[in-house]
């Protein structure tokens, strides 16, 4: 077997430990910038440490990727989000149960539970940043992640954005059900081309064990929809830098 086949087989595999997407009520509290910003997270709680001493954190700087012969992926979106939050740190958007990202090559599927932006990108892509970064955050029966993320740069209106605006809750803490139809698929780029790599979840508590998935093609928002993002998170950045890669692997 060739190594590119080799490495395109461990693929969903590696990446199998359960992370939790729920935080802990007692859990200390975070920003994204000054004493509790990113290079303090794993000084504020002894359920951070990882974001201190992991050695698979996310996200990187996508680049001296390996060549491999990647599985297709399948979005089986079907439902809609139920819930928009604004949790202080990004907007939110719950999922209805039904929607899939589906790996057939591998046997595998993880249930869509929630997606949510981060303004500008945390990923990098051959050093290039983006003015945000949408995040599909995906769970299996045991509980592994697998999290799609989507470079979103500056340049058409993104009509899922202008629908959802009147509807992004103003205040940190706010919660609202969401009375219009998403079709989440119309936030993904027509070209489904993907890196892959392992890394952890890109905030506080940094679990490690999750499948990342980086879209290669990015999608156009307009620089009015970015404002309207900042504004209602109250935060001039919302995104954690990129951390070393180590001795992972990037397999495109």
């Amino acid at each position: 077997m060739k190594i590119r086949q080799i490495v395109s087989a461990l693929v969903f595999v590696l990446c199998v430990s359960p992370v939790s997407l729920l935080a802990s009520e007692k859990a200390a509290h975070w920003s994204y910038e000054g004493a509790e910003g990113p290079t303090h997270w794993g000084e504020l709680s002894d359920d951070y440490h990882m974001c201190r001493e992991g050695r698979n954190q996310s996200p990187i700087d996508v680049k001296d990727n390996v060549d491999a012969d990647l599985p297709k992926l399948v979005f089986d979106y079907f439902s809609t989000p139920d819930r928009v939050t604004n949790n202080g740190h990004t907007i939110q958007l719950d999922v209805a149960p039904g929607s899939f990202l589906r790996v057939p090559s591998r046997d595998a599927s993880f249930e869509l539970k929630q997606f949510h932006f981060h303004s500008p990108s945390e990923h990098k892509i051959n050093g290039r940043s983006f003015a945000m970064e949408l995040h599909f955050v995906h769970a299996d029966e045991e509980g592994a992640l697998a999290v799609v993320g989507v470079m979103l740069e500056e340049g058409l209106e993104n009509k899922v954005l202008s629908q959802l605006k009147s509807f992004m809750p103003d205040h940190a803490g706010e919660s609202k059900a969401l009375p219009v139809g998403i079709e989440e698929t119309d936030l993904l780029p027509p070209t489904r081309d993907y890196y892959y790599y392992s890394g952890s979840l890109t905030t506080p508590p940094c679990s490690e064990g999750v499948s990342w998935i980086v879209l290669k093609q990015p999608v156009e928002v307009s620089a009015a929809q970015i404002a309207i993002f900042k504004e209602r998170v109250g935060q001039v950045a919302t995104n954690r830098p990129v951390q070393p890669q180590n001795a992972r692997m990037i397999i495109d």
